[in-house]
Parts: C-alpha cells; sequence; structure tokens
C-alpha cells in the first residue's frame, strides 16, 4: 500500500477513491501581473468560486483531484488547503514546469550557461515533493511537465530528463501536458529511456488526436494515457474523443486510460469575453462533464460499471500506487 502525499496530509493510495487526474482551481498565463487593467489576485473570491464549482462534482462521488498547476502557472497551495478543508476532497499538488513557450524558462535558460539545469531542475522537484513546498508545509504529490507543439525543445528535454531523475528518486507519479495531439510518443521514449518505471507516467491531453495509431505508439511503450480535456470542444470535438476512447476500451487498454477535463474556476488577470460559438464549444467544459456526460456515453456504447470504476478509481489509484 503507497503513501499519497495531499495539501492536508500523507493518505494511503485506496484512500483515493473516485479522481479526477488533471483539474486545475487556479490558473495563470506569465505575465498576467503586467497587464494594468487586470485585477489583482483575489483569493477569497478564488476560493468561493473554487468550491461553488466543484460541489455538484463531490455530489457525483468525487474524492480525489489532482490539480496539475505547475509551479509556473499561477499555483496557490494555500487555496489548495482552503478547498480540500472545506468540501472534504484530496487535494493533491503538482511540482513541476510548463512549456518553454508559456511558462518561466528564462531563469533556467539562463542559469544554463553556467550550470547543469536537469541537476537544478530535479532538485526543485525533489525538494518540493520530500520538504515541502516553501513554509506552506505541503508536499507535492506529482511531477507535471510539458512540452510544446510538434517539437521538444532543449530546455523541455532537460525538464523531462530532471522529472525522470525525481521520480525515480521519490517515487512519485509524472503527469504531462502535450499540445495538439503532438509529442505524446515522444515523451513516452525520453522518460522510459530515463529509467523511469512507465506505469507511473501518464501522457497527457491524448485527446487531442483520433488516430488510434497515434494512441497505440503511446502505449506500446508501457505508460498511462490521459483522456484529459474532455468538454474543451474548442480545441478538439467530444465525439471524436469518445469514439476513440471507445476504441481503445474495446480492444483491451481499460487499465491505462485516465479521464478529466483541464477545467479551472478562476483565472489570473483581465476577464476573457468569448465569442458566442466559441462559448458553445466551451458549454460543457466543467467539472462534471465526465460524470453528466462523458460516463453516459460509454455506458450507452456497452462499457460495463466495473471498466468505469477502473477509469476512474482503479487506475488512478494504480498510477500513485506503481502497481
Amino acid at each position: 500500500m503507497a503513501k499519497v502525499n495531499t495539501v492536508l496530509g500523507e493518505i494511503s493510495d485506496n484512500e483515493l477513491g473516485v479522481t479526477l487526474m488533471h483539474e486545475h482551481l487556479v490558473f495563470a498565463y506569465l505575465g498576467w501581473e503586467c497587464d494594468a487593467l487586470a485585477p489583482p489576485y483575489d483569493r477569497e473570491a478564488a476560493f468561493t468560486a473554487c468550491v461553488e464549482a466543484l460541489k455538484e462534482a463531490k455530489n457525483y462521488g468525487l474524492k480525489t483531484l489532482v490539480d496539475a498547476t505547475a509551479t509556473d502557472m499561477g499555483r496557490d497551495i494555500e487555496l489548495q488547503k482552503m478547498v480540500s478543508d472545506k468540501l472534504g476532497i484530496n487535494i493533491i499538488c503538482a511540482t513541476g514546469f510548463y512549456t518553454e513557450k508559456f511558462g518561466k524558462a528564462g531563469y533556467f535558460k539562463f542559469r544554463s550557461q553556467s550550470y547543469d539545469i536537469t541537476a537544478e531542475l530535479c532538485e526543485t522537484l525533489v525538494k518540493e515533493i520530500t520538504q515541502g513546498i516553501g513554509d506552506t508545509g505541503v508536499k507535492a504529490g506529482v511531477i507535471k511537465v510539458a512540452t510544446g507543439h510538434a517539437r521538444i525543445s532543449s530546455y523541455e528535454e532537460k525538464m523531462l530528463k530532471a522529472a525522470a531523475r525525481a521520480q525515480k528518486e521519490t517515487g512519485v507519479p509524472i503527469i504531462t501536458h502535450t499540445e495538439a495531439g503532438t509529442m505524446g510518443p515522444e515523451q513516452a521514449d525520453l522518460l522510459v529511456s530515463e529509467g523511469v518505471d512507465p506505469k507511473r507516467v501518464a501522457i497527457g491531453h491524448m485527446c487531442g488526436n483520433s488516430d488510434l495509431n497515434y494512441h497505440l505508439s503511446v502505449l506500446e511503450k508501457g505508460v498511462n494515457i490521459a483522456f484529459d480535456r474532455l468538454g474543451i470542444g474548442v480545441i478538439f470535438p467530444d465525439r471524436l474523443r469518445i469514439a476513440c476512447l471507445i476504441a481503445l476500451l474495446g480492444i483491451g487498454y481499460t487499465d491505462r486510460i485516465l479521464l478529466s477535463q483541464d477545467c479551472f474556476a478562476y483565472r489570473m488577470g483581465r476577464p476573457y469575453e468569448f465569442s458566442d460559438e466559441v462559448k458553445s464549444l466551451l458549454a460543457n467544459w466543467t467539472y462534471v462533464h465526465v460524470f453528466k456526460n462523458i460516463i453516459p456515453a460509454l455506458k450507452e456504447a456497452g462499457v460495463s460499471e466495473d471498466k468505469i470504476n477502473t477509469l476512474m478509481v482503479g487506475n488512478p489509484r494504480r498510477l500513485f500506487g506503481g502497481e
């Protein structure tokens, strides 16, 4: 029985229950604070928004949420603790880094002129997992890494190698961000080649691509894959995601797939106005879309309750437990 770091302390993997594997409470793009017309971050408003947005998911049986907000994406550990305490759900926070394009690569890229930043990145990850994040008293329970569209930059390669080293040292799983259905096989190859246990890896955002060959090329590495942008119709249609998911379940990959929505309740920065067309494509982008729409669609297609339970309970437990 493995132990898992949550924001309120350590639990066993069999206490995870129904788990959403890739969500956010708050989200920020680097530089939002440079916008003179952006309102300041309001933790109390964020807390209220998160609690209201997650109440319904808890009613559907949500027990654990993995907050995949990397270090450079507006991560707020105190907020995570507040929400977990209020709702009685486990929240697992991430350590890690976003893409070179949208993350905070500048500091480590500058240091790379004189130092081995792979080692420094690894030390940062390990510190947040084993000792804690700042003075919060919270230890990260998952490593989050990311690569950009159609390529892995030199910086991102070092980031993935650092994550691999930290995973081997600490045992916590790795979850990833891929862009627009690209670089999944390459991420898996790099991590596995560095000696990571593939059972402790989940290649993310695989539902941005409906090519079964793409999915199989990742699964053959022995890693898990995540359909974790369900409901974001502006990126890719759910009807294709569901069709691909049903196909993979049908050919025997039930125990290697994780589900989530990559949702957030509060965005830092100036309010973002969507067109009516985009709003319609994001109508289901909520913390409950998996429960309200995806699971019923799978059941209608003949997917059994046992397989649903594997997707939502068994697979997250195995990822954290290393089974």
